[in-house]
């Protein structure tokens, strides 16, 4: 994957195919560079065993492949810019994945299109499950969640082209401040 958005929006669907009914992205960026990416759900969750397959591009849950590579992608491009993964699971209650990357590492990936990803997983999945977006670095910090859209829009759906296309911009402009320049 060429950027941190397509890692998201990989990562994200695996809360979505988890029945997750709330996931929650949060970009934090400190003042020594290092980004944290966390994606925390409430879907089903993995016992033990599964928590530690998934970590290997040879297992997945999927029926459709018989390789699962974005945990282990994602893995090795947080250790090649100086960070790391971990994941906490527990069935029943969801999953939380904290990724963290050195900024000033050569080997550190672009943020890529942030609002794009985010506006994609709402569209692609435009009643359920919410999403709330939580970015913070030493330029400011912004909060998205679909709860609160869903409310002022008093049932537009989600997906409609001038909603989607009113979220990506809303989101770019937020977004811009708090990252713009540093890892884009």
């Amino acid at each position: 994957m060429r950027d941190l958005s397509l890692h998201i929006l990989d990562l994200a669907q695996n809360s979505v195919r988890a029945n997750a009914s709330v996931v929650a992205l949060s970009l934090l960026l400190n003042e020594e560079g290092i980004m944290t990416l966390i994606i925390e759900d409430d879907g089903c969750g993995m016992d033990a065993e599964l928590l530690s397959r998934v970590q290997s591009p040879f297992a997945t849950t999927r029926t459709t492949r018989k390789v699962g590579l974005g945990i282990p992608m994602m893995m090795e491009n947080c250790r090649l810019a100086g960070g790391d993964l971990h994941l906490e699971s527990t069935v029943g209650k969801g999953t939380r994945l904290t990724a963290t990357l050195d900024t000033k590492s050569i080997d550190c990936l672009p943020l890529g299109d942030l609002a794009g990803t985010v506006t994609t997983l709402v569209t692609a999945n435009p009643d359920h499950p919410e999403f709330t977006l939580h970015c913070a670095s030493p330029r400011g910090e912004m909060d998205f969640d679909t709860r609160e859209i869903r409310e002022a829009l008093q049932g537009v759906p989600l997906n409609e082209p001038e909603i989607a296309t009113w979220m990506m911009e809303s989101l770019q402009e937020e977004i811009e401040p708090i990252f713009g320049g540093v890892i884009q």
